[in-house]
């Protein structure tokens, strides 16, 4: 594919946002000590911990599949079991990963409403059994915004921390588009997670305007022993590591990556305003966060394609999934719209 324009298959297909650009161009002025060592890296770490108003430990990723493997890893020994969301992406998406960097802590799927677990779907699997034929519950794994583009609201998250500290579990937070929930609810970044009682969160930035780089942030403390040895051994130590970090200087600085999100969700919410009255089409989920899920004929579907459109259709039979990225313009959205009518018929 060669063609440049403006596309809602994936926020991964779009480029760097100015902020992060500008911070790598400056930290590759002069030389800076190797493995973290730098002041880049201590920068942003620090800038972690004024924005979530907590002392927490803060180590950076290459991507979104090392990030949550280790952090579960990190919470798990290997006759341990992680529940998690049947569409979850530690489940559908990440090649084994979790169970690989665990050495076999074994995923268990959880029913979800609307793309998000709840307290009663994680009591019946932990309590499903008990014995020790099956791999011990230790960690319940949640996305936010879930991957049919829902956010769990601070409550509903205080409900399922309730539930885990009742259960003996841990909870970790696959944040690949936590900005976009933070930005939706209205909500601080501490209201979302440590303040509801998550442990460990894995905050995406690639989804948001950076080129690489997560960063995985321990709430508590404890739980963060020796994750840097993890990190090395899993090969996810850079020796340039500011090239990772420093880019998260520029987007958590003046707010960047809320305004980021801010456009994405968005334009997300204009595209199902347009289309919201045309015939034959059928919002799959509530727009909460930067996707869009559109009930839509395979016909209707290929007809969008056949006019350059590109767009995901995993979620069964006639759904169609549309993201939108921090650079998206509404210009674009309303030409898909237009063209999204068209095909229909409206």
């Amino acid at each position: 594919m060669t063609d440049t324009t403006q596309q809602f298959a994936s926020d991964n297909y779009a480029g760097i946002c100015p902020e992060a650009w500008a911070a790598m161009a400056e930290a590759n002025q002069g030389h800076q000590r190797a493995y973290g060592e730098d002041s880049w890296t201590a920068r942003a770490a620090d800038e972690f911990r004024r924005l979530f108003e907590t002392d927490c430990e803060v180590f950076f990723a290459f991507n979104g599949t090392a990030a949550n493997s280790l952090a579960l890893a990190a919470l798990c020994q290997s006759y341990h079991s992680v529940i998690c969301g049947d569409t979850a992406h530690v489940e559908t998406d990440e090649c084994g990963a979790p169970e690989f960097f665990s050495n076999g802590s074994k995923l268990l799927l959880a029913r979800t409403e609307q793309g998000k677990l709840t307290p009663e779907a994680i009591r019946e699997i932990a309590l499903k059994r008990q014995d020790i034929h099956f791999p011990k519950p230790r960690v319940v794994s949640l996305t936010q915004a879930t991957e049919v583009g829902t956010v769990y609201r601070p409550a509903e998250l205080q409900a399922i921390s309730q539930t885990c500290r009742e259960l003996g579990l841990h909870l970790h937070m696959d944040g690949a588009r936590f900005a976009n929930a933070c930005e939706s609810l209205g909500c601080s970044p501490a209201e979302l997670t440590w303040k509801a009682g998550v442990d460990v969160l894995c905050f995406g930035g690639t989804k948001n305007g950076m080129a690489v780089g997560e960063a995985i942030l321990f709430f508590d403390r404890k739980l963060a022993e020796d994750f840097d040895y993890r990190c090395k051994q899993a090969g996810q130590l850079a020796s340039k590591m500011r090239y990772l970090s420093a880019p998260w200087v520029g987007v958590l600085q003046n707010d960047a990556w809320l305004r980021h999100a801010r456009n994405a969700n968005q334009c997300a919410r204009r595209l199902a305003e347009l289309v919201a009255d045309v015939p034959g089409i059928e919002l799959m989920f509530p727009v909460e966060a930067n996707g869009v899920f559109l009930q839509l004929s395979e016909q209707a579907a290929e007809a969008l394609r056949a006019r350059g459109w590109r767009f995901y259709t995993f979620i069964g039979a006639g759904g169609a999934r549309f993201m939108c990225s921090w650079d998206t313009e509404l210009e674009r959205v309303e030409a898909l719209a237009r063209d999204i009518r068209d095909v229909m018929g409206a």
